[in-house]
């Protein structure tokens, strides 16, 4: 029984996020999450008969997913309650030899994963590609730069100067790059040279922001690119996150790849800097 009513208050929360995300989409994707959010409702009423209680959704679960359509859009969301959908599924199997009514539960369980699945089409998912490149090219060359340039300067303001002169040149540099690139294969994709271009340089400059701003606040340089590599791990982290979920990645090799990548870089040109101001002999 705890598990029933755990499921029913599932199903009435589901309800609400559904109808409260169909007003985020446009055409047919509205009717869609309206018919998923009244068969949500339905599954609600038949746990109820089967619990005799009346339970209350999670209003924290409507608003974060609500909250997570706006900052990261609305297939990340739905593609997160496709996650817990198939959850549902597995534990609905469990108790659908004790309670008959449960197997048509499953049944719409495995029928709104297909109509999910086709019917996301979002805008910014076309561009996802060039937000990995702007944002990947930022970590992978300015945490390079950034160590770098810690051990052979040694001065906070010098190196966060330095970086973030390198990054918005880089970003317009890739944007640039991107804008081309896409332009060549403007015929064959569904994306938009100038907005790629901009989604890139986006990515790029607030990769750039994150990074160079603890040189730019701290005085100790060594402190400051602590901050700046965790900070690194933090945008790896959520960015590779967010990626997994759209596009269906594995999360923990995505993540790896990116990671090692990235610090393997910082890490060579921490041991450059090292170098370079040996043979150099440059004192600031």
């Amino acid at each position: 029984m705890k598990e029933i009513l755990e499921f029913q208050k599932n199903e009435i929360t589901e309800y609400h996020v559904y109808r409260r995300l169909s007003k985020r989409v446009k055409n047919e994707n509205v009717k869609i999450l309206l018919s998923i959010a009244e068969d949500e409702r339905k599954h609600y009423e038949t746990l109820k008969d089967i619990s005799g209680k009346e339970i209350k959704p999670s209003k924290f679960l409507i608003f974060w997913y609500s909250l997570l359509a706006i900052l990261f859009g609305i297939t990340f969301a739905l593609k997160l309650m496709e996650k817990n959908e198939k959850k549902a599924e597995k534990a609905y199997k469990n108790i659908a030899k004790n309670y008959p009514e449960v197997v048509k539960i499953m049944r719409d369980e495995e029928k709104h994963e297909e109509e999910l699945l086709n019917m996301l089409d979002e805008e910014r998912l076309n561009y996802v590609s060039s937000m990995v490149l702007g944002l990947n090219d930022a970590l992978v060359e300015l945490t390079g730069a950034l160590a770098g340039l810690t051990y052979a300067f040694q001065n906070s303001k010098i190196v966060g100067l330095s970086g973030l002169i390198t990054g918005i040149a880089a970003a317009f540099s890739m944007s640039a790059s991107e804008y081309l690139s896409q332009r060549a294969e403007e015929e064959n994709g569904k994306t938009n040279p100038l907005k790629a271009a901009l989604y890139t340089g986006l990515a790029y400059i607030v990769t750039v922001t994150i990074l160079v701003a603890p040189f730019l606040i701290l005085n100790n340089p060594f402190l400051a690119l602590a901050i700046t590599l965790i900070g690194a791990a933090l945008i790896v982290l959520l960015f590779t996150f967010f990626v997994s979920i759209v596009k269906e990645k594995n999360f923990g090799k995505y993540f790896l790849e990116m990671f090692l990548l990235s610090f393997g870089v910082a890490a060579f040109s921490f041991f450059v800097g090292i170098i370079a101001r040996k043979i150099f002999g440059i004192e600031i």
